[in-house]
């Protein structure tokens, strides 16, 4: 199973839907990050969610799992790519294949290596748009009602045509 270690801020600053919502309410962004994150949780993915924490004086950096996905907020004084550059070398280290979510360069370089990989957060906010599209897609398609004449083959139906007296005749 692959990982999936995301800076948060990054991508919330790399979607529009986040950052007009982060301009507004930066809880409620940082909520429908997870959400639309958690669609990956739910289908087996291991998600990371990194925030910057490190200029909140009460920041633990403690993981807490919500709706399925790790969200760590950077404890006091470390910032949140130290926290992403130390989860990338554990991963290295363990030969687990991950990807690192980062638009930071120096993140970037420090974290790729081995069984790890870096994803640009514009490139990855492209992917988690186009998984909400087909979503859309697969989920917000009204159903067609199917009848149990839609599911009998042509043949046997016009036989069932002709016993019930209705005239089916191919036309000529």
């Amino acid at each position: 199973m692959r990982q999936l270690i995301i800076d948060g801020y990054n991508v919330l600053h790399s979607v529009p839907k986040y950052a007009e919502l982060a301009e507004l309410d930066l809880d409620a962004a940082r909520e429908r990050l997870i959400a639309d994150l958690g669609a990956r949780a739910a289908e087996g993915q291991s998600v990371t969610l990194v925030f910057d924490g490190g200029l909140n004086p009460v920041s633990d950096g403690e993981p807490r799992s919500v709706g399925g996905v790790t969200v760590i907020f950077s404890p006091s004084g470390t910032d949140a790519d130290s926290v992403i550059e130390s989860l990338a070398a554990q991963a290295r280290q363990a030969g687990h294949e991950t990807e690192i979510v980062t638009s930071d360069g120096a993140t970037r370089t420090t974290s790729m290596g081995g069984p790890v990989t870096v994803t640009r957060a514009s490139t990855f906010a492209r992917e988690l748009a186009s998984d909400e599209s087909d979503w859309r897609e697969r989920h917000e398609a009204p159903a067609k009602r199917r009848t149990v004449a839609d599911r009998v083959d042509p043949e046997t139906r016009a036989g069932l045509d002709r016993m019930a007296g209705r005239n089916c005749r191919p036309s000529e």
